[in-house]
């Protein structure tokens, strides 16, 4: 559960703000999209093999 302490006469904008960052710290809401999805092992790895040559040719031009 998130608790975000509010004091005596701050702002609910600046409460909420908080609440916000807190909750997309956790994560659920990016779980919750890949779990409406289900993709095959393979096509994860494919997809991490495209990421990691995509990443090492920036490094490398960055060079």
């Amino acid at each position: 559960m998130i608790v975000v302490p509010v004091k005596e006469g701050e702002n609910i904008e600046k409460a909420l703000k908080k609440f916000k960052r807190k909750f997309e710290k956790t994560g659920v809401v990016k779980e919750l999209r890949k779990r409406q999805q289900y993709d095959k092992p393979s096509v994860l790895k494919r997809l991490k093999m495209e990421r990691a040559i995509y990443v090492q040719k920036i490094r490398q031009t960055e060079e």
